[in-house]
């Protein structure tokens, strides 16, 4: 499978596209452009596979029966066309037919054209909402325009590959997310970096069935650059055959619209051994809800392989989120923790660990593509860190990839391959590899959007033979580096220690008294700071004589120093032995300072302290459960 693109070609194709855009401008909002586009592109390329099939099928008829004429040759093709293509239009139309025609039947001929569709398709028609779309394209005066640009235009499977379909929709989809002002974050994952995902997981020529799931799959690149994977290595029909029979892809997805493409892609190759679900994948699913849940609950499947690049930094909860519905699997898929409700990153890799096959079921691998935040995101104790740490602690992840940056169309960030499985190689267990392979790219001759960096064959190559290689003794590379998963582990330790000056003496603080001035917590302020205390207590006096209602005499300030060997008791009895009333208190003690020290676990926590702080310490407490980051920037620091 040749991962190369003609980008000019492309490039050329999309900007043409775009144009059609431009001309619903003023009629359109922006955020609806690509729901007149995307349908119409669709719509042509399934157009232009059954204009092909009808061709083909025609030469084969003629020759088989030369006898025929053409009308009854036609009618012999339709016929065929609908009860054996892998989808059909019953009508005769065309775009170019239906634009020909009478204008003032435009409408008419159009929606008749697309009902004509068999089911398949009528369902992603369905899913583009497109229906209502052509009565604004009406409304607006537009159909027509749209159609006189798509009728012609050559999107068929045999002069645009899928592969090459893909980065035009990525391309449009980009130029809609920005024209509209919107941040997306979900990103097309470019098909060098799928095709080292799937090398990386080892997936087999299959003897078996072998299952292969994305649960964020976009418009189904993941799911189709595996299995194409699996075919290009394939050296004999016979293995080809088994990849077609052996082999079922299985994704969800949550945007109609790229369930719609996914889905026409999928129609355009017939594939039969591929299932792709609407709805979202990380709460449970409800049939009488209005948005469809997981179509492949755990309870019912498990998967061989699983690969995804979901949405980076997407909130999950709040009032646009589904926090409710995804806390229904808090005591379940995602009991080792729920992460910050603004990135559901971690929720996906919750997910897919939880269909992972049982050991004795065989060995389930994952590839997943993070941003940074999944790695280190969250203190100690927070859902990201117990996350980490239900990981490290059941051994399940093997290994991080630190790729380039620049890599996607939408953003330039670095991104990591997470590498899991559960059941490890004994040279793996207990360990995690980390590959730097941020240097593994070349340039690209022209940048595509944020794409100016590409994975080439051989960048490819250097990260699996490190991934392949690495574990094995007297390996030694610099951008290799194997720990144990303890080593990911802290300890987060609360900390009070006291504060010196420049002279390295005491030092001492001012403030206002906040708590109640008696004698019971002046007691605890001098077993706490253990040397002298000042008081200084403003107060107005009771008049002897008219105690009872309350007079004063004025203010006045009194002070009270309190030594260790003091009576606390005794002193502030005596301070107010009139009775007077205490108005506000500011008092002068030995500084402390609260801290909290990240250690490493496996560090003597006392040790750690003394060294590190270097001075005399009041207490510490250690927090109840360990934390867990993984910070590879740390260990492959480049100055």
């Amino acid at each position: 499978m040749s991962l190369a693109l003609n980008k000019a070609k492309l490039d050329n194709l999309a900007t043409d596209i775009w144009k059609s855009a431009e001309r619903l401008r003023g009629k359109f909002k922006a955020y609806e452009y690509q729901s007149v586009i995307l349908p119409i592109i669709v719509i042509r390329r399934l157009e232009c596979v059954l204009i092909k099939w009808r061709q083909d099928t025609a030469a084969e008829v003629r020759a088989r029966r030369p006898e025929l004429g053409e009308k009854e040759l036609a009618t012999l093709v339709k016929r065929l066309e609908i009860g054996t293509a892998p989808f059909s239009n019953h009508t005769e139309w065309t775009l170019r037919e239906v634009y020909d025609e009478d204008h003032t039947l435009l409408e008419v001929n159009f929606r008749a054209y697309i009902n004509g569709f068999s089911e398949a398709v009528d369902e992603i028609i369905d899913h583009f909402n497109y229906r209502a779309t052509i009565a604004q394209m009406v409304k607006n005066n537009r159909l027509a325009p749209i159609l006189n640009q798509y009728k012609e235009l050559e999107l068929g499977p045999d002069k645009l590959s899928p592969l090459e379909m893909g980065y035009v929709y990525e391309e449009l989809l980009r130029r809609f997310s920005e024209q509209s002002g919107e941040e997306a974050g979900e990103h097309f994952t470019p098909r060098e970096v799928i095709r080292l995902m799937v090398e990386l997981l080892d997936i087999p020529l299959p003897q078996r069935h072998i299952s292969i799931y994305d649960p964020a799959c976009g418009t189904g690149g993941m799911l189709s650059v595996a299995k194409e994977h699996l075919l290009d290595r394939a050296e004999t029909p016979e293995q080809k055959a088994s990849v077609e029979k052996h082999v079922t892809v299985h994704g969800q997805e949550l945007s109609s619209a790229n369930y719609a493409i996914c889905q026409a892609d999928l129609l355009i190759k017939n594939d039969r051994q591929a299932e792709v679900h609407l709805g979202n994948s990380l709460i449970p699913h409800d049939p009488h809800s209005r948005e469809p849940g997981d179509r492949w609950p755990e309870a019912r499947f498990a998967f061989d392989f699983m690969l995804s690049n979901p949405p980076f930094g997407v909130t999950w909860g709040g009032k646009d989120g589904y926090e409710s519905e995804a806390r229904k699997l808090a005591k379940t898929r995602y009991r080792a923790g729920l992460p910050r409700v603004n990135d559901g990153a971690l929720l996906f890799l919750q997910t897919m660990l939880a269909k992972m096959k049982a050991p004795a079921q065989g060995d389930s691998r994952i590839a997943i593509i993070f941003n940074g935040s999944p790695l280190s995101n969250g203190d100690c104790g927070s859902g990201e860190s117990e996350i980490r740490r239900w990981i490290l602690e059941n051994d399940w992840l093997d290994a991080i990839v630190m790729l380039p940056d620049q890599l996607f169309y939408n953003t330039g960030i670095f991104t990591y391959i997470w590498l899991l499985r559960n059941e490890k190689p004994a040279a793996h267990q207990g360990r995690v590899m980390l590959i730097d392979a941020r240097q593994q790219f070349e340039k690209e001759p022209k940048a595509f959007g944020n794409k100016r960096n590409r994975i080439s064959d051989a960048h490819r190559a250097w990260i699996e033979a490190r991934y392949r290689d690495g574990w094995q003794p007297g390996f030694s590379d610099e951008q290799v580096k194997i720990f144990r998963r303890e080593d990911f582990a802290y300890h987060k330790v609360s900390v009070v220690f006291w504060q010196f000056d420049e002279n390295d003496q005491p030092a001492t603080l001012t403030e206002p008294y906040e708590k109640a001035f008696t004698a019971a917590n002046l007691k605890k302020e001098q077993e706490f700071y253990d040397s002298e205390l000042i008081f200084r207590v403003r107060v107005s006096p009771r008049s002897p004589d008219e105690e009872g209602r309350a007079a004063r005499e004025g203010e006045a300030i009194r002070v009270l120093t309190l030594t260790p060997e003091d009576n606390a008791t005794q002193k502030c009895k005596a301070l107010l032995a009139d009775k007077a009333e205490v108005l506000a208190v500011e008092w002068t003690h030995r500084h402390y300072v609260k801290d909290d020290e990240y250690i490493p676990h496996g560090e003597n926590i006392e040790a750690f302290l003394e060294r590190e702080i270097a001075r005399p310490i009041v207490r510490w407490q250690d927090s109840p459960q360990l934390g867990y980051e993984i910070l590879p920037n740390k260990y492959f620091y480049r100055y």
